[in-house]
């Protein structure tokens, strides 16, 4: 199995910085946003950070289906319609054509919440918002989609859609496009009640996310310990053993046989580059040699 780890990593300075800094912790995947997350204003790409972007990133070894870019956190893709749910349509549409731009292969989506109007009528609201973002990419753009939007599991906030396996393969089937995958994020699946610390628990969620969800539709996994115990429904990262799920089930994923082999990253609170340096030590170590 081909261990593919790193962090979400900063793009200060430039976008094509985004790869010297994966470089710098020793990734060989990693995750960005490519404008600032927590605003609806973003600049255009500027060509010659594109171009150095897909340059650097060809130089440095890591490949490209283990780079993703993140959604950032004010769209609500399930939310009533209205003026937010076509902020958030925009927000979509543009994230799609920048990964595209900078032929980065996925893009990771938070599935959002129904604000009281009920699940049927959120999923409902998430599925005319992937179709219609990807109309818009098609129009705005002039080409053939060849980015795949990955849906990431919710920690079970009130409101959110996602958190359950059932209802992450539900959507999958209702989508019904090879366009759609998934994002596991393990501090999500442990706060919406999936139990992942030890590897016995660790084991069984992940037989349960393949007969509900299809593990050939993982695309991508978010290795975040949580802060808080089991079921808490709060979305609070910690770094890798440290937290409340652990080292034993932790483990379990990155050394599962399908599990183990998808790009991974981590997304805890920056403390140093030595930190994040020494947490990626830890998993190599913690990775199992084949027989």
């Amino acid at each position: 199995m081909n261990l593919r780890v790193g962090f979400h990593v900063s793009i200060a300075g430039g976008i094509q910085n985004s790869i010297t800094n994966a470089l710098d912790i020793g990734c060989t995947a990693f995750q960005i946003f490519t404008r600032s997350p927590r605003q609806w204003h973003s600049k255009d790409l500027v060509d010659a950070d594109v171009e150095l972007f897909k340059t650097n990133l060809k130089k440095s070894g890591i490949e490209k289906n283990s780079v993703a870019v993140h959604m950032p956190y004010l769209p609500n893709p399930s939310g009533p319609d209205g003026d937010l749910f076509e902020k958030s349509l925009n927000s979509f549409t543009s994230e799609l054509i920048r990964c595209s731009q900078l032929g980065i292969e996925y893009l990771v989506i938070h599935l959002g919440s129904h604000k009281d109007m009920g699940r049927d009528h959120g999923v409902k609201q998430l599925l005319k918002s992937c179709g219609k973002a990807v109309d818009n990419y098609k129009s705005a753009f002039k080409r053939k989609l060849g980015v795949t939007i990955l849906l990431e599991n919710s920690a079970g906030q009130k409101g959110s859609i996602g958190s359950k396996l059932e209802e992450l393969g539900e959507i999958l089937d209702k989508l019904s496009s090879k366009t759609y995958c998934v994002c596991l994020d393990t501090c999500h699946a442990f706060a919406s009640g999936y139990d992942l610390s030890s590897e016995e628990a660790c084991k069984e969620f992940i037989s349960e996310f393949d007969k509900t969800v299809g593990l050939g539709s993982l695309k991508f996994i978010h290795l975040n310990d949580s802060k808080y115990e089991i079921g808490s429904h709060l979305d609070r990262h910690e770094l890798f053993g440290h937290g409340k799920i652990g080292t034993k089930g932790l483990s379990t994923i990155i050394n599962d046989k399908k599990m183990g082999n998808v790009p991974m990253v981590m997304e805890p609170e920056f403390v140093s580059i030595e930190e994040d340096a020494k947490n990626l030590a830890l998993i190599r170590k913690l990775r199992k040699q084949p027989n």
